[in-house]
Formats: C-alpha cells, structure tokens, sequence
C-alpha cells in the first residue's frame, strides 16, 4: 500500500517535471522531440541583422579579441603581419560559421537536431556530448574571468575592496577578493537565464553600444594622456634566434590558432542561424560584427596597449591589470576611479552576456537534445550554469593550467565535425533534408544501423587521429619532439591546434565523401512534400516546393486524408 503511495506520488511529480507542447503548434514532446527543437515556425524567427551584429559583437567586444595580437607579437612577429593573421582569420571564421549556419537558414534547426541526419539519431549523441562538456567548463572558467572584472569594479567604487583580508585557507587557490568577484559575476548573471533568444535584441543593443563606447574612450584616454601611440605599435620582426619556425610557419600556426578560439562557436552556428527572419539578416550581421567589428578591437587593443607602455613604461595586455593600475589599485583620484568603473563595467558587461549566450544558452539547447521530455533550453541553461560550482574554475585557472591548454586545442576533435557537417549538406545531401524523418527512429532515412551512422565516426576519427601526437607534443612542451609532428599538428584545420582545423576540416570531409559513394545510404536529396511542422512561410514553401500550411488548412475539410496526416501517421 505504502509501495503504491511512493509510487503515485512519484509519478504525479515526473509528469508535473515533464514538458508539455502544444500539439497544434506541432510541439510535440517525446523521447527526440520538444518545443525548441523542433524547426523554428515563422513566428519565432525574430533575429533581425543587429540582433546578429550584437551576436558577434559578444565574439568581437571581449578582452579575448582585445589581447589577440599580442599571441603573435610575443613571437616575433610585426604588427603588420599581427594585423594580416587577424584580418585573414576573421573573414575565415566568418565564412566557415555561415557555412555551418546555412542549414539552420533554411530548415531552422539548430545543432542538435543537425547532427542527427549526419550521425545517426543515436551516434548524434557524440558530438552533442563533447559541445556539453565545453559548455561546462567553459561556462565556469567564464564566470571566474568575469569575477575579476567585477572585482575591478567593486575596487573602483570601494577601494578598501582591493586590501580585503584573505578569508579562505591558505592552500585555496585563490584569495578572498578574486572569489566575491566570481560570486557578484554568477548571481547577477543568473537573472539574464531567464529572456528567450527571441527577446535577445535589447541587450544585444545595450551591450554593443555600452562597450563600443567604452573600449573607444578607453584608447582616446591612452593616446590623450600619452600624446601618441607608443613604441609597441611599429615593432618589426623580431624572431627569437633560437626559434625553430620561421615567418611562414608562424603566419599560418596563427591564422588556424585564431579559429580554432571559436571553433566550438562555430559548430553550433545553426544553434542561433536558425531565429534568422531570412538569410541575409545573419549574413549581413556576420559580415559587419564578425569580421569588420572583431578586427577593428584588435587595432584598439593594440593602440591602447602601445599608448598605455608609454605612460607607464610597461605592457599591459590584460585589460583587468591595465585599470587597476590606472586608478593605483584604488588608491588614485575619484575621477580615475569612475573612469575605471565605467570601463571595467563594459567589459564585464560582455563577458556576463557572452557567456549567457554562448555558454549557458548553448548548454541548455544542447541538454535539451539529450532530455527533451523534461529539459528545454532555459532549463538546460540553469543546469550549465549551476555546473560551474562542480567545475570550480578556481582550481582550474590557478591550478590545472595544461587541462587549460588541452581545452583550448579541443577544436582538434570540433574540426572534423565542421567537416563532416559541411560535406554531408551541401554535397551528399544538395542541401536537402527530410524534416520529419529527425524526430522519429520508426522508418527514419537516419536511423541507419541501430541508430549509429558508422561512416561519420569512422571519417571523424580519421580527420583528428593524425594530430594527436602534434597536439600531445605541443601541450607537454616536449623539447626534442620531430619537427614533422609538431608542423602536422600547426597544418591540422586545414590538413589540424595551430593548424590543425583545415587538415581534420578537409580529412574528414573527404573520406565522409568517398564513404558516402562507396556504401551509399538511404535518403540522400529527399524532403517532405509537406510542411509537416508548420515551418516555412508560403515564399519559403514554394521555394522548396513543400506544400505550404495555408494549402493543408484548406485542405483538411476534405473526406480524403491530406498528405500532412499521412506524413504524421508514418512519423508515429
């Protein structure tokens, strides 16, 4: 009796923690299925041109982007050839993300469901996994970088704050003002959880503009107070003699270094393509942030670094130094200190939405395809956000600085993905897929053997395989490691860290192709004839020549079965 009692009450509280859709909006909620994601309708497609503008700009206006030219000067390299890796590197990031996001423009599915057609329902589940663990802990190591800028801030408005006692034992990795940082950071960020991607445009627009200004009149400060630029923006080459790469190598370890920082981003560009109201809203907003915006904050990085040495005779990178020291550590005037508060408050700015974006958001979709019957994306979100006090970033910034680094190269493993994504869509598949065919393993052209596409994880291997040793190397700082190893691995995204995208990039996607022709699946090329899920716009319909929702409403009066109901019937 009291067995049966345990288990009603357990069941009410499973069904009240279950979503639920409306099922004539075709949100459906099963073991592949939820409201987000399924193909965004046309009324959830909100993201205008700046909502993606200010998407990139998250990418772009970060202390991230601000330091990047000093990875390539600290090697020697002039600004000249900084500023080349970098112009090339953006234009590359933003064309390898359209081309992952393409999908998401024209069926509105993001990443999780994307994976499937290529993976296999279940095999989808590999990717997903890995996009997971990155959120997580990039998530934490966010909220710990954003508590130092919190930390700037409290500085700046309470200068007692920076000579706080240390509360915590002597052998935490940490003092007690870095960690109330981290805590202020997480608590105010909690909050922004909570708005939808399709209400993002304000604070896209808030924080564009706060941080523009704020990085802007942070550069006309340096170069007033200095009355130029400094030494650091005419260095020249200056290539240790004892290095082993020359001027070549360096170029291209740079170029496939810049996008690997993003490559996560970008395999989940579809994530957020998908709210697009038309392709050339993402396109244009890409074009205008990501690339013409993130070069423009490497040129005030450096200039205000390059004025900033000249003023106090040492180079400042990290943004969260450089204020302290313009404000004495707390103990300068109080208009220096306001001037600080203002700056470091854009910056964390950014660095809270960014990661709300980017870390949080994308963490709660990709939850979302692992239990849509009871988690969606703002839940998923919570649960990525919660994660960072069992990741303890603290441990891993001050302590764990390898595991850092071999995260940093996890785009060895995201690469081959990009590969695979790209040559599946727009060469196997000519860019058509069948909708319904995602959500469902009962007749599915993507079910494949027991749901696992073994194509693509034997071409995913064989794309990241080649590297290993390069990237093994390159962490350890193994001194007489074989040259070949270490330049396979800088040649890696083109053929894999440094260069590592092209090789596991072009690998993977050329024994995914051969795969394809040799074992040839199912389905390739096919679509729905009908808009099962209400997806397109009649313009969109009849583009792809999908029987629109208009025609299927007119058409359900009629004693015949309609086609949607036949998709449905086959579907369940």
């Amino acid at each position: 009796m009291g067995g049966d009692g345990l288990r009603s009450r357990f069941q009410r509280v499973k069904e009240k923690v279950r979503l639920h859709g409306d099922e004539s909006q075709h949100e459906q909620t099963d073991q592949w299925s939820n409201r987000d994601l399924i193909p965004l309708p046309p009324a959830r497609r909100t993201w205008g041109w700046f909502h993606y503008y200010g998407f990139w700009t998250l990418s772009s206006l970060n202390i991230t982007n601000w330091q990047t030219p000093s990875s390539f000067l600290t090697q020697g390299l002039s600004v000249g050839q900084a500023m080349m890796i970098i112009i090339i590197a953006r234009f590359l990031i933003g064309a390898f993300s359209t081309l992952i996001a393409w999908c998401g423009l024209k069926w509105h599915i993001g990443f999780t469901i994307q994976n499937r057609y290529t993976w296999g329902l279940r095999a989808s589940y590999i990717p997903l996994l890995q996009r997971i663990l990155l959120n997580f802990i990039w998530n934490a190591v966010q909220c710990w970088n954003g508590g130092r800028l919190v930390a700037v801030c409290l500085t700046s408005m309470w200068p007692s704050y920076a000579r706080m006692p240390n509360f915590l034992p002597d052998d935490f990795p940490a003092t007690g003002d870095q960690f109330v940082g981290f805590i202020v950071f997480w608590v105010l960020s909690t909050p922004l959880l909570w708005i939808p991607p399709e209400k993002f445009k304000f604070p896209f627009m808030f924080t564009t503009v706060y941080s523009a200004l704020g990085m802007i009149s942070m550069m006309i400060w340096a170069l007033s107070t200095a009355k130029g630029a400094g030494p650091l923006l005419y260095q020249g080459v200056n290539i240790p003699e004892n290095s082993q790469w020359s001027i070549s190598w360096l170029l291209l370890a740079g170029i496939n270094q810049s996008i690997g920082g993003v490559a996560a981003g970008i395999t989940n560009g579809s994530d957020f393509s998908r709210y697009a109201r038309n392709w050339r809203a993402y396109v244009i907003g890409t074009i205008t942030s990501g690339w013409i915006t993130g070069i423009l904050v490497c040129v005030i990085g450096l200039v205000t670094t390059s004025a900033a040495q000249k003023i106090y005779g040492q180079v400042y990178w990290n943004p969260p130094d450089l204020l302290m020291t313009m404000m004495d550590s707390g103990n300068g005037s109080s208009a220096a200190r306001a001037g600080v508060f203002f700056l470091s408050f854009g910056f964390a700015l950014t660095s809270m939405f960014e990661n709300i974006c980017g870390n949080a958001v994308a963490g709660g979709i990709d939850l979302a395809g692992l239990w849509p019957r009871y988690i969606n994306i703002r839940r998923g979100a919570i649960i990525t956000f919660v994660a960072a006090w069992i990741v303890q970033p603290w441990q891993l910034v001050n302590r764990a600085v390898t595991f850092i680094q071999v995260l940093s190269s996890f785009s060895v493993f995201l690469s081959p993905m990009i590969g695979l994504m790209a040559t599946d869509f727009f060469l196997l598949r000519k860019r058509k897929i069948r909708l319904s065919h995602l959500y469902t393993k009962t007749d599915s052209s993507y079910w494949y053997w027991n749901g696992v596409n073994w194509r693509a994880i034997v071409a995913w291997i064989c794309g990241w395989a080649p590297t290993i040793g390069g990237l093994i190397v390159t962490v350890g700082k193994y001194p007489n490691a074989s040259e070949a190893i270490s330049e396979l691995y800088f040649m890696a995204f083109f053929i894999g860290k440094h260069n590592r995208h092209s090789m596991s990039f072009l690998t993977s996607g050329i024994i995914f192709f051969g795969l394809n022709k040799l074992f040839p699946v199912p389905g390739l090329g096919e679509y729905d004839e009908v808009d099962v899920y209400g997806t397109f716009t009649t313009r969109e319909a009849e583009k792809l020549g999908v029987i629109p929702v208009e025609f299927q409403t007119e058409a359900s009066g009629s004693a015949e079965p309609s086609l949607v109901q036949e998709a449905f019937e086959k579907k369940e």
